[in-house]
């Protein structure tokens, strides 16, 4: 016996099968030849599979539609945290770090990008499966997008922002995506009533398909809709980015020493000194950009400390700011990788809160934390030492952009950003290093992180063809919080040569420098290394950027033309 699908009365009719079987007792069938499977035709070869193929789509609908119905929903009820954030953030706190390393090495800061598109792609394929599923047997699609939703309420359950308002909304976004593939399902196996003629099936036949494809597609419009207003509701964030805009940020107490005359080389295809805001890197685990309302942020200062300490953003914003040119890296920068950026930063330095809260005797550790639960272990040396740590407020003469870290995040010269940078940030909890630990130490990181002193060819590119004669390098080179003494270039191995060394802003920023190097035509290969003003060089060792940084020599290749 097949299993039938019941009419709108209740009753099964005739044809009316629901696992794209054919009821045998029909009357004479006629054929049908448009894309979508007739029911009265749908057990035979082409048909079936336009029928499953149909299924599928609406599985898809039914899945994609799902997920729009819960970034909507959490932008009433959990701006914060959404289903889709809640799974990309597992996914990525699950994800080995050699992987993330090589989709960082290969993708770049289009990692999230990726990371989105591939959620998708899974979505819908499932979503496929669904509604296969679905059209063989009732509720086993509807299970499948039940699925979706408990995996969506397990992620949210382990972020840092979850609420009950969080936990329900990927219930409900199931629930709406179960219901949505039953009708389009219900839809597309509708038939002709009982007892109806030859012509009057074709008729209900074509009616039928018509019906089904207007569902469909108005399904699928409304979903691509929604989608977009999710995608620019919680996606740009746009009332937040008014707030930003509004925000006066004061004139600093202590001015940033000015940029010295000839720290621009001036070499074409060079980078600026200072990186403008649009073209600083951007690394975090946040697939989509946290929103913070300035008004109701506050920072705490807790654990082993004297004295608990709030600060809102008014009052921050009253205290005597210094600003300062720091250049911050990202530890999985590879050797002559663009994972590195400088700035104009504008902040109140870290120590003078901390000095609020008067950390006690054994303490040697702070654990920031993200807005979204990131957080990174500093060593509290290093933010109450007299090097420019700051909790920041401005980047390059602005308020900080969303995407770095607004309204507030840290800036510690001389570390690598994961054991500091902390963007969106919400606390302090002053600790040990033997009590806690930050999120990548666990993931196979160092628990400290100085930056390692590197260098790097920017001018000409590798493998570029070149004329014969003079060849001008430039790059740059760095050793935060201790400057840069020397750069050197050798070709083909052979002895090394001194660049000219532009001046630094500051012994926290990178260095320009350039060389001119007569070559004729042929291949060559062109190192560069650095020295600190320590008289220390660079490593030359090549090692990959875990556990804590990368060293070796950048080498580039030139084809010198006659």
């Amino acid at each position: 016996m097949s299993r039938r699908y019941a009419a709108k009365s209740g009753a099964a009719g005739p044809g009316r099968t629901y696992a794209g079987e054919v009821n045998t007792s029909q009357a004479p069938q006629e054929s049908a030849d448009d894309g979508a499977a007739s029911p009265k035709r749908s057990g035979t070869g082409s048909a079936a599979q336009g029928s499953r193929r149909w299924a599928a789509t609406s599985g898809a609908v039914a899945a994609c539609a799902a997920v729009v119905v819960g970034e909507l929903l959490a932008g009433l009820l959990s701006p914060s945290l959404s289903p889709v954030t809640a799974v990309g953030g597992a996914v990525i706190d699950a994800v080995p770090p050699g992987v993330k390393d090589w989709v960082i090495s290969l993708f770049g800061t289009a990692d999230k990008a990726v990371l989105l598109a591939g959620m998708l792609l899974v979505i819908v394929a499932l979503g496929a499966l669904a509604g296969i599923l679905e059209q063989r047997r009732r509720f086993a699609g509807a299970a499948v997008i039940a699925v979706f939703g408990l995996v969506g309420l397990a992620a949210v359950l382990t972020r840092a922002q979850m609420t009950a308002a969080a936990a329900v909304v990927p219930l409900i976004a199931a629930l709406a995506g179960a219901l949505l593939l039953g009708l389009l399902i219900r839809r597309l196996h509708e038939g002709p009533p009982a007892g109806a003629t030859g012509a009057q099936i074709t008729r209900a036949g074509n009616t039928g398909r018509r019906t089904f494809l207007q569902v469909l597609a108005t399904s699928a419009a409304a979903t691509a809709v929604g989608g977009v207003v999710a995608a620019v509701w919680r996606g740009a964030a746009a009332g937040i980015s008014t707030a930003r805009e509004k925000l006066q940020l004061p004139a600093p107490a202590s001015e940033a020493p000015a940029i010295p005359a000839g720290a621009e080389v001036g070499l074409g295809g060079m980078q600026p000194v200072v990186t403008p805001n649009r073209d600083f890197y951007r690394i975090d685990t946040a697939l989509i950009v946290p929103s913070i309302d300035p008004e109701s942020w506050v920072l705490r200062v807790t654990g082993m400390v004297e004295q608990e300490v709030e600060l809102n953003l008014t009052e921050l914003l009253a205290k005597p700011l210094i600003e300062r040119h720091v250049t911050i890296a990202c530890v999985s920068n590879e050797v002559g990788g663009d994972l590195i950026g400088n700035a104009r930063w504008l902040g109140w330095p870290v120590r003078e809160l901390l000095a609020l809260a008067r950390p006690q005797s054994g303490a040697d550790m702070v654990l920031s934390q993200s807005s979204d639960g990131w957080t990174a272990g500093t060593p509290l040396e290093a933010l109450t030492d007299n090097r420019d740590a700051i909790l920041a407020v401005g980047m390059n003469g602005e308020p900080l952009p969303l995407e770095h870290g607004f309204p507030v995040r840290m800036i510690v010269p001389g570390l690598y950003g994961y054991v500091s940078a902390t963007k969106w940030l919400t606390e302090l909890r002053v600790t040990r290093f033997a009590a806690d630990e930050g999120y990548w130490t666990p993931r196979g990181w160092s628990d400290h992180g100085p930056i390692k002193t590197s260098s790097r060819i920017d001018v000409p590119r590798t493998g570029r063809r070149v004329g014969a004669g003079m060849v001008r390098f430039g790059g740059v080179a760095w050793a935060q919080h201790t400057g840069i003494g020397k750069v050197e270039l050798r070709v083909n191995r052979g002895p090394w040569q001194v660049a000219g060394l532009a001046p630094g802003i500051s012994l926290d920023t990178w260095y320009q420098w350039q060389l001119g190097i007569e070559l004729t035509p042929g291949q060559y290969e062109v190192q560069v290394r650095a020295t600190d003003l320590n008289g220390e060089p660079q490593a030359e060792d090549r090692r990959p950027p875990a556990p804590d940084g990368a060293t070796g020599f950048h080498t580039i290749r030139v084809d010198v033309n006659p």
